[in-house]
């Protein structure tokens, strides 16, 4: 498996990710995940609806909750066949929680806690931690990733207004 070194840090110590490096243009991989029922939910089932995937290490930590209540603000108000998937290696019991706790109904959350796979697909699995890094990505309704953004610094916020710009001009071409 690929290791990359210097992608992110956490507090300004480096981090390991585990997975080849996503690029806009690739193909978005298509993984299983698990919905908050435990049932078992592809990324292919999104195709045909713009994707905003919002990568978080826990819904539990200050900034990944403030990330997902913007980006589940931001959902209820794009216009369109649009889905925002946060996902994160939370139990989908934790995740389910979360979202009753935060009443966030506009986001859908799942969770890559069984093995990892969407982590070592997008490249964003930290070794040693089993968490995924911050990150965005968008995909389009052909599953087509048309904007990244992995966040440098894992306490730090992503660039909402660039990864919704981008959201928005998919959004206009559908």
């Amino acid at each position: 498996m690929t290791e990359r070194e210097s992608v992110v840090t956490m507090k300004g110590q480096g981090l390991v990710l585990l997975g080849n490096e996503v690029k806009v243009g690739d193909s978005a991989e298509d993984v299983t995940l698990v919905g908050n029922d435990l049932g078992e939910v592809k990324l292919s089932s999104y195709r045909g609806q713009v994707c905003i995937i919002s990568v978080v290490p826990s819904l539990d930590t200050p900034v990944c909750d403030v990330m997902t209540r913007r980006f589940n603000e931001a959902a209820g108000e794009l216009a369109g066949d649009v889905v925002v998937l946060t996902i994160s290696a939370d139990l989908p019991f934790a995740q389910a929680r979360w979202c009753g706790a935060a009443d966030a109904d506009n986001v859908v959350t799942l969770s890559d806690y069984r093995d990892a796979a969407f982590g070592q697909a997008y490249g964003v699995l930290i070794k040693g931690l089993r968490l995924l890094a911050r990150a965005v990505f968008i995909v389009d309704i052909d599953g087509v990733v048309r904007y990244e953004q992995i966040v440098p610094e894992l306490t730090d916020e992503p660039d909402y207004d660039a990864a919704l710009r981008a959201a928005k001009a998919l959004l206009a071409k559908a």
